[in-house]
């Protein structure tokens, strides 16, 4: 793994030397991505190290909030950009692919590292009721303004000033579902979902023989981290549609498997890691909450902050397509997404997991990415 974060850092500055040297050529798009990829995963791994280290001081609740706030931090940045150059689709790829990939690919990796060589590991059984709530509202908040784009589309001549309009109210109502989730897990409830920091599972943070960070170095790590992502994350997306156009990928699949992964590249190694360390409750914490704030908070942000930005042309890149982003997700997408909640709903309400209810994530996660990947290229997302 560290050689994997030097080649990372190593990256950065050879994918700017890159898009630069090579602008216009044929090769430089898929170069540029590949070194954009590699540089973001070194500074999401240290994003994930100072949450990590502010979680020990905070317990598994408020630890997992702050890694999925963080974390996702790379996915809201690679998103704005997205928007600004009008790339809508793949910004919405990008978020489907990111509840996927945490219900899925992190947690279902959790289950697996930690669950290897032990019969079962526990979790709060109340956490994992009420995130399902939530993510049964995620998910149906997906499905309707799909829904109604489908049923409608033929018969309504007002469809497109309808539709936003649905996307629209739906954000308002999600955000504060969200901020009523926040106030019932961290204020009016706290006692039933926070453990205090000092009852980790299994203490083995190294036997004390790693030196714990201040709470300044962590938030300035945290920020420093983000910097960087918001810096190699516009090379990143300017690259992956021409890159997608030459290969003859679609731009699904680009978003829901690729930059997904690499924008959940924090959580990725803080979940496996903790899971390692037989601490499933903040493990699974981190993957409920990355998924809800991607859902519940960062995706309605962003079709207000797109309205925004169509209205008003700010921060608007020349030649962008005028046209704002919608919750009108692809069938594919959405049947994807529902998919995901449910089988995570369903092995999750016991506060129980093993390798092989990980593994059995893993596997859908594989099919789901080999779906996307042979969608024809070019073809519509709706």
């Amino acid at each position: 793994m560290r050689y994997l974060y030097f080649c990372g850092y190593l990256a950065i500055p050879l994918a700017f030397f890159v898009h630069l040297v090579g602008h216009g050529k044929t090769w430089e798009p898929t170069a540029t991505f590949i070194l954009a990829a590699l540089g973001v995963v070194p500074l999401a791994h240290l994003m994930g190290d100072a949450t990590e280290q502010l979680t020990e001081k905070t317990g598994p609740t408020w630890g997992g909030l702050l890694n999925a706030t963080f974390g996702n931090a790379a996915e809201l940045i690679i998103a704005i950009i997205g928007l600004s150059k009008g790339l809508n689709d793949i910004v919405k790829a990008s978020l489907t692919g990111s509840i996927i990939g945490n219900l899925l690919l992190v947690s279902g990796g959790a289950m697996v590292v930690g669950g290897w060589k032990r019969e079962k590991q526990t979790f709060n059984r109340s956490t994992a009721e009420t995130n399902a709530g939530l993510l049964a509202i995620a998910a149906a908040a997906m499905m309707l303004p799909a829904v109604f784009h489908f049923s409608f589309k033929l018969n309504d001549a007002r469809l497109i000033e309808h539709e936003h309009a649905v996307s629209i109210g739906t954000s308002v109502i999600l955000l504060a579902v969200y901020g009523l989730g926040m106030l019932f897990t961290l204020k009016t409830h706290a006692h039933i979902f926070t453990r205090p920091p000092c009852e980790s599972p299994e203490d083995s943070r190294g036997g004390g023989s790693r030196a714990a960070w201040s709470v300044r170095r962590s938030m300035l790590t945290l920020i420093g981290a983000s910097v960087g992502v918001a810096l190699v994350a516009e090379l990143l997306v300017g690259s992956a549609e021409s890159m997608a156009h030459r290969l003859g990928w679609n731009f699904i699949f680009v978003g829901v498997i690729l930059l997904a992964i690499i924008g959940n590249a924090a959580e990725h190694s803080t979940a496996l890691l903790l899971a390692k360390r037989n601490d499933m409750e903040t493990a699974m914490t981190i993957t409920y909450q990355s998924s809800l704030q991607i859902a519940l908070f960062v995706t309605p942000m962003l079709i207000l902050l797109s309205a925004f930005m169509v209205s008003t042309g700010f921060g608007m890149s020349a030649g962008a397509g005028r046209v704002a982003m919608d919750l009108i997700f692809s069938p594919m997408e959405v049947i994807a997404v529902f998919l995901s909640v449910a089988i995570l709903i369903l092995l999750g309400l016991n506060g129980e997991t093993n390798w092989f209810e990980g593994a059995l994530l893993l596997a859908l996660y594989a099919i789901l990415a080999i779906a996307f990947f042979y969608i024809p290229a070019g073809l519509p997302g709706r």
